[in-house]
């Protein structure tokens, strides 16, 4: 079977440059999910915010205006252009702590090792492939605090019987003309934060109308220190510093 194609960087770009302020048009199935993720990621004690994949700044002014401390920083990053002048314009009330940087794509959030406070990416992983969520999450684990926290909803699969039919229906579609539904498809965020690495703090699935989304917090509990090659025939070898 031939792998999956996804959107490319430059596709992806392309077709959220488009797409724009109608983003927001998908409330209707993300604000459960992202209300949740709110409760749960405690923004309230936060002094640090990324989030990979801004959009159009809805839900960083949501944090801004209700969740986070008044001296509290968010840094936005987003590959789209229009989508980081509409988060621009949206967070203009607050630039003195709050920046969105266009970025060109790569697996990588500006900040030094233990930095930040929340690591949050909505909507975005179910977008790349499994290499780069893999790479995604060792840059979160990277900068995040001893007790930071990683704060992620993604579509996912369906446990009742419509929520089946809709995920399953999606991710069809996603296999034949990926673009058709932004390049995202159902994923499982879990099998990517392997337990030896990752504390789950909270983990549900919400379906609005039909359309599930995962809600993960977790905590690091370890940290990739350096890769020590062992041989060329085997897997390099992970040394790990307790965070606990």
């Amino acid at each position: 079977m031939s792998a999956r194609r996804l959107l490319t960087v430059d596709e992806a770009r392309q077709y959220y440059d488009s797409f724009g302020a109608k983003q927001d048009s998908q409330s209707f199935y993300e604000d459960p999910a992202l209300e949740e993720l709110i409760r749960e990621s405690h923004f309230g004690t936060a002094e640090s915010v990324i989030e990979f994949g801004s959009g159009t700044g809805r839900f960083a002014k949501q944090l801004l205006v209700k969740s986070l401390p008044p001296h509290a920083t968010y840094l936005g990053l987003d590959t789209s252009s229009i989508m980081v002048d509409l988060a621009r314009t949206r967070l203009n009330d607050y630039d003195q702590r709050a920046e969105v940087i266009l970025t060109d794509g790569s697996i990588h959030l500006p900040a030094s090792n233990r930095s930040c406070d929340r690591v949050v990416s909505n909507y975005v992983l179910d977008l790349l492939s499994p290499s780069h969520i893999d790479a995604f999450v060792e840059e979160a684990q990277r900068v995040l605090k001893p007790e930071g926290l990683l704060c992620l909803v993604s579509l996912t699969f369906g446990k009742g019987m419509l929520s089946r039919f809709v995920s399953m229906t999606w991710d069809r579609i996603h296999a034949i003309q990926p673009k058709i539904v932004g390049g995202c498809r159902p994923v499982n965020l879990l099998s990517y934060l392997n337990e030896s690495y990752w504390q789950i703090k909270h983990h549900s699935v919400q379906v609005a109308y039909g359309i599930s989304s995962e809600v993960v917090v977790a905590k690091p509990i370890g940290r990739v220190l350096r890769y020590v090659p062992v041989c060329l025939c085997k897997a390099p070898l992970l040394e790990f510093e307790s965070l606990t």
